[in-house]
């Protein structure tokens, strides 16, 4: 595993800019790689970032200008990870097939792992409101396929007080999910389907109108974010921005298939990028 800051230039960048008419150029920094298979970035508001090394079963911590290190062993095949207001860590355990969330002290706690007495199939994306309200997003990729106990894919809300609900039982695999900075509207990407469906919430968090807000996305669609202006990043076979009314703003084309992004909270000038073995932030190159 290497931490580290190598700055290069993306090769292709095309559409309409967030900051103007012109094509927006950003450059890359690669801030870690030699992983497996890297997923789940998310920034704390304490300074740092937490992403997954599926494959090897841990969680890294990188703080900007040092090298990234551990943050766990042995952490159940990590995928989606996310971070409340009072800064305590939820992370998606695919192996072990269960949500988790870790205090600031380090103790950790179980959230969820059935559903009407069945398993889980294999968490995947999460994302936690600020008024406390979990979602997140159970496919099952693989050998997961063959373990199953449920017979569908499921969309599902853990509320601050109360029993989990499920939101959704789609057809396809839901993956990335991710919130409007209003919390009013729950986004999903739909990894067979190759389109984003978006859900209106309610006062207590639970959804209705469902509907699909983009389709046909090129690649695969897995984690998604959105920046404080409710634009919606998706990666896929690059980073796509759409804003909130879905209209395609930029194609962020990379060399790797990009597996998930995170926007750096407040601030739409970074956005971090799992991409196979190797984390990337990307800021626009003005700066």
């Amino acid at each position: 595993m290497i931490g580290g800051s190598c700055r290069i230039p993306l090769l292709v960048v095309f559409g309409l800019g967030l900051f103007g008419q012109e094509a927006v150029q950003y450059v890359t920094e690669k801030i870690a790689a030699g992983y497996r298979f890297t997923e789940g970035p998310a920034w704390s508001k304490d300074g740092f970032l937490i992403f997954s090394d599926t494959s090897k079963d841990q969680l890294l911590k990188w703080v900007p200008g040092r090298q990234a290190e551990v943050f766990r062993e042995r952490a159940n095949g990590p995928s989606g990870n996310a971070f409340d207001a009072e800064g305590r860590l939820y992370t998606c355990e695919t192996r072990a097939r269960r949500i988790t969330r870790t205090d600031k002290k380090g103790a950790i706690e179980v959230i969820a792992d059935r559903w009407e007495g069945k398993r889980l199939n294999a968490p995947a994306g999460i994302v936690v409101s600020k008024s406390g309200h979990v979602y997140f997003t159970d496919p099952a990729f693989g050998y997961q396929s063959d373990r199953r106990e449920l017979d569908f894919y499921g969309v599902y809300h853990i509320p601050p007080k109360g029993p989990m609900e499920i939101v959704a039982r789609p057809a396809g695999r839901p993956h990335g999910i991710a919130l409007s900075p209003n919390g009013r509207t729950l986004y999903v990407s739909n990894a067979d389907e190759h389109n984003i469906r978006a859900y209106d919430l309610g006062r207590n968090g639970e959804a209705s109108n469902e509907r699909i807000l983009v389709s046909n996305i090129p690649g695969v669609p897995g984690g998604i974010a959105v920046d404080e202006k409710g634009n919606l990043y998706i990666a896929a076979k690059g980073i796509s921005i759409y804003t909130p009314q879905a209209r395609l703003v930029q194609t962020i084309e990379m060399q790797d298939q990009a597996s998930n992004c995170a926007v750096f909270e407040g601030s739409m000038n970074n956005i971090f990028v799992t991409s196979r073995g190797t984390v990337y932030r990307l800021h626009p190159a003005e700066q």
